[in-house]
């Protein structure tokens, strides 16, 4: 075994992040030398996500990208990872011939011996059983020291008609409790300050043990380590339990912070989702989730152009929105994905009607985010400060309201020194593009 240059790239989500970490770490632990850089490196590997069009299309482009530096002689060989070899295997073999070799979403734990086939002059192609992953191990954590993801479970078995998921990565497991607990210990004692616990659906965590394992549980446990902040991503709404939103809202370091995805409002576009609620239910969820909480803040995601939504089931959306007002929402174009139930419906809606669609909602949400904003003005809230932007002459951090990478951000200023990862109290006096400025409490 040589000690070669590996240079890694993640794409997607943070789930697929995780499994980019589990390889850089197998590949550190068997004498490579890891970058982020493919220029000059002997490997390079992709790991890429395949879920929308939209993903699809950029992993293609990072993939022409690494071709053109292979050509150049600056990069030795190319392996593609995850999700789109998962679900492409052939059209990437006859499309891209400038793949060298392909991993599967199933065999994350093989980098290495594929690694070791490349440089020989094999083309590995490993596809393990999607159902049985490997989902513990090290992982060379890439979030910045006071920020990590948890993955507690993997795959997903909501079986949605507009979702690939279920094909990609397999049937929903739970990973088991000691696995979690003893990782995030970890991760304390390394100095996570912000835990935020991640799966496509975590709200069913435990329930294909059948031993009374559950998410409130794990919480609870969590709650016990070293941790200031703990965050939630993704709580699907017909599974929200009153035990889960008692322990949410009781626990402290539990922030007030719910990505519930929904989707839609309209019951017949639910139910041809293949949606477990109805409007009535999610409108029950969010006024127990607000009573229990009030400072709660919702973040939800929403597809627009489903097959079927006319202008009636577009407006009563909107409608929906109006009456929530909740503050965080993502609205996104339906991508008809081949294999999926939604694909193959009737009714497929323009496209270009889908695409105007997500920009009225988004032109809506604008105006609901800016009167959260406004009514923070002159209230004291606690943020952590994730650095000074030499551009602004100012500190900048995220509130509990703030989710990594996808939320807004705090412009604060400071008499003195705030070191990334502190948390520090600032008064807000203004909003800015949407972000909140202010200045530190001393």
């Amino acid at each position: 075994m040589k000690p070669y240059t590996v240079a890694f790239i993640s794409l997607g989500c943070a789930k697929n992040l995780i499994n980019t970490e589990q390889m850089m770490a197998l590949c550190r632990d068997a004498g490579y030398t890891i970058t982020g850089d493919p220029d000059g490196a002997d490997v390079a590997v992709l790991n890429t996500c395949g879920f929308i069009e939209a993903a699809k299309s950029e992993a293609i482009d990072n993939i022409l990208e690494l071709a053109e530096l292979k050509a150049r002689g600056r990069l030795k060989k190319l392996l593609v990872a995850g999700c789109l070899p998962q679900r492409y295997r052939e059209e990437i073999k006859t499309d891209l011939p400038e793949v060298d070799g392909l991993l599967g979403t199933g065999s994350y734990n093989d980098v290495v011996p594929a690694i070791e086939e490349l440089m020989v002059g094999e083309r590995p192609e490993i596809f393990g059983d999607i159902h049985h992953t490997w989902d513990g191990g090290e992982r060379w954590v890439t979030t910045p020291p006071y920020t990590a993801y948890l993955k507690i479970a993997e795959g997903c078995s909501n079986g949605c008609a507009f979702c690939v998921i279920p094909r990609i990565r397999g049937r929903y497991r739970s990973r088991p409790m000691a696995d979690l607990l003893a990782e995030a210990e970890g991760l304390a004692r390394r100095g996570v300050k912000e835990l935020i616990v991640i799966a496509q659906d975590i709200t069913r965590y435990g329930e294909d043990f059948k031993d009374g394992t559950s998410l409130a549980g794990l919480l609870r446990e969590l709650c016990k380590l070293d941790f200031h902040w703990i965050r939630l991503h993704y709580l699907y709404p017909e599974a929200v339990t009153d035990e889960l939103i008692q322990v949410i809202a009781s626990e402290k370091k539990i922030v007030h912070y719910l990505d519930i995805p929904i989707q839609h409002a309209n019951d017949g576009i639910l139910k041809a989702m293949r949606r477990r609620t109805s409007k009535e239910e999610l409108r029950a969820l969010f006024a127990r989730l607000r009573s229990a909480m009030p400072d709660v803040v919702i973040r939800t995601s929403l597809i627009c152009g489903l097959p079927g939504e006319g202008e009636a089931e577009f407006e009563e959306l909107c409608d929906f929105l109006r009456e929530q007002k909740l503050q965080r929402v993502g609205a996104f174009q339906f991508s008809p994905e081949e294999g999926t139930l939604a694909a193959a419906m009737e009714d497929q809606v323009d496209p270009e009607i889908a695409a105007r669609r997500v920009e009225l909602v988004t032109d809506l949400q604008s105006r609901i985010m800016d009167e959260y904003n406004e009514a923070r003005l002159g209230t004291c809230m606690e943020v952590l400060c994730e650095g000074f932007d030499a551009d602004g002459g100012c500190y900048v951090g995220r509130t509990y309201a703030d989710s990594v990478e996808i939320d807004g951000r705090v412009c604060f200023t400071a008499a003195g020194l705030v070191p990334a990862g502190e948390f520090v109290w600032v008064r807000i006096t203004g909003v800015s593009d949407g972000d909140l400025t202010g200045e530190i409490e001393e």
